[in-house]
């Protein structure tokens, strides 16, 4: 792994698993993961619902995965019924949180100024984005996706200023392989992930960019991704589906060493 960066396996569970399956789910991946894996970092990013259930299984199993949230609001509080702020998220163990998905983007209209929004809040809130990008198969048939993957990191990250680096992860999914079954190639990743590298270079300069992990997401599963973890630029996964079973996401943690 280029420059140090630990490799991180991150699971997104979407909107699956109730409070019970989802603290099960949690014990599984403990069970698994046995001691843990030297050299990868690992971190669930549950529904909201699940957080302190799953937050309890890490305590009590000292197991060896972090908490993340699935979406956070920039504001500290007020009237914003039916969302959740950066101190809940902290206050129940979260040390990461995804934003910007595009089933966000999609389907509840979040554009990049909301995205920009969101990691500043959560990096003054000393936790870490994973800031998600990536383009439509329109996009892709046009050739036209680093152009946009890019765009879409200059907006999200406008204005954002890191002290090291580390305290942030991009996640590249192209949309048109997102529960779809279909993958992009490992040259297909390596491509973007490295056009965003060096767009992280310009906005941030050379030496806090090479500390920012980037992940590949999109129907990543334990058969495909040692071939995504030779891409230099590539630093692990934002899995959706393949997360859900204990079994299946610690053999990818195994396997991104």
């Amino acid at each position: 792994m280029p420059n140090n960066r630990m490799p991180l396996i991150a699971g997104n569970w979407k909107m699956n698993k109730n409070y019970t399956e989802g603290v099960t789910l949690a014990q599984d991946l403990s069970n698994a993961l046995g001691n843990g894996v030297d050299g990868v970092e690992v971190v669930v990013c549950p529904p909201f619902t699940d957080l302190k259930g799953v937050a309890g299984v890490i305590d009590f199993d000292h197991a060896p995965f972090g908490l993340g949230a699935q979406n956070v609001y920039w504001e500290a509080s007020g009237a914003y019924t039916g969302e959740i702020s950066c101190d809940m998220l902290t206050s129940v163990g979260c040390t990461y949180c995804i934003v910007g998905h595009s089933e966000r983007r999609d389907y509840f209209g979040e554009t990049d100024e909301d995205i920009n929004r969101k990691v500043k809040a959560l990096l003054a809130a000393g936790l870490k984005p994973i800031s998600c990008c990536g383009e439509s198969l329109e996009v892709r048939e046009a050739g036209k996706q680093v152009e946009f993957v890019v765009s879409q990191i200059k907006a999200d990250l406008a204005g954002v200023e890191l002290a090291t680096g580390d305290e942030l992860v991009i996640a590249y999914e192209p949309i048109w392989a997102i529960g779809t079954g279909k993958t992009a190639t490992p040259d297909d990743a390596q491509e973007v992930c490295g056009a965003i590298r060096e767009t992280l270079v310009e906005l941030l300069g050379e030496d806090v960019a090479n500390k920012v992990r980037v992940l590949y997401g999109g129907s990543a599963k334990p058969g495909n991704i040692a071939g995504f973890m030779a891409c230099p630029d590539v630093d692990g996964a934002l899995v959706g589906g393949a997360s859900l079973v204990a079994a299946d996401f610690a053999q990818m943690v195994e396997r991104a060493i």
